[in-house]
């Protein structure tokens, strides 16, 4: 069963626990819609090799597609495999490389944004 209706935010957590599930490590969901007023939140999270950038994006997209309908409606740097974003439209899911994400650091550009505890149990 799928339902569009999920809010921004429960997709977030829905495509946090995804990550999770399939072995990322630091999963971080920030609520950066007051701030960039494109889209209302980021997810993201590390995994250790390419190999796993992959099974990770690939288990956000499945999960959030069984449980809403959607897709990405775009997908950047999955051939590369060290840092991928995936456009949900209101949700910009970013899995990162380990090496990548200490570089790029992206939870600093976004410090005063609000963290969502994804880790909590989902409704119903």
């Amino acid at each position: 069963m799928t339902t569009n209706d999920l809010s921004s935010p429960d997709t977030a957590l829905l495509a946090a626990r995804a990550a999770d599930d399939k072995g990322a490590t630091d999963v971080v969901v920030l609520d950066v819609g007051d701030m960039l007023g494109i889209c209302e939140c980021f997810v993201v999270a590390s995994a250790s090799n390419p190999r796993l950038v992959r099974a990770v994006v690939d288990e956000v997209e499945a999960q959030v597609k069984a449980a809403t309908g959607r897709s990405p409606k775009s997908v950047e740097g999955a051939a590369e495999r060290r840092w991928v974003l995936m456009d949900f439209g209101d949700i910009v899911v970013h899995v990162f490389s380990e090496e990548e994400r200490e570089y790029y650091r992206i939870e600093r550009l976004y410090a005063d944004a609000p963290t969502l505890d994804w880790r909590e149990t989902p409704p119903g």
